[in-house]
């Protein structure tokens, strides 16, 4: 088994949201991994961040992602970070990786800057955030076999572009 589509992106780009509307449209399962990742740990990913730390949360975070690339057959949205994962990025060139690129504007209009978001919440929400997209954006890439641009796109047009593997 293997995932038809896995999903990567920042925050705000619309991953859950495009990926459960992707596999209605499909008839396939929708499998988001934080949720597998809350589930594994008993609590919310934001607590994780406050009691454990991020490396912490990355070791679980990697571990649900190879959970469900192997079990999952369907749809599946990773979490903003899990690109960062070296093996991650090696277990996803074997599938077709959907990069939903927003950018910094249209992202922190999006997430408004939330604090259920935890590398989010800070004194330069903004800056941080510009960061996160500078770092990341090259990774993404990197994964990525279908790329769409979301920023002026509703999440039935997004939809469109990765039905019709389309670099928007």
């Amino acid at each position: 088994m293997s995932p038809r589509y896995v999903v990567v992106g920042p925050p705000g780009a619309g991953k859950t949201t495009v990926s459960e509307l992707l596999a209605s449209r499909l008839g396939v399962p929708f499998r988001d991994v934080d949720a597998d990742i809350v589930e594994l740990a008993g609590k919310p990913i934001s607590d994780i961040f406050t009691d454990d730390g991020e490396p912490a949360f990355r070791a679980i975070e990697e571990e649900a992602v190879a959970k469900a690339l192997v079990e999952h057959e369907g749809v599946l949205a990773l979490g903003g970070g899990a690109i960062l994962s070296a093996t991650t990025r090696e277990r996803l060139r074997e599938h077709t990786v959907v990069f939903l690129n927003v950018g910094m504007a249209e992202g922190v209009r999006r997430t408004g800057l939330s604090s259920s978001r935890p590398l989010l919440s800070g004194v330069n929400p903004r800056a941080t955030f510009k960061a996160l997209l500078d770092a990341r954006l090259p990774l993404y890439r990197e994964v990525a076999t279908i790329e769409v641009l979301t920023d002026s796109l509703d999440p039935e047009q997004v939809t469109d572009a990765v039905i019709g593997g389309a670099e928007a």
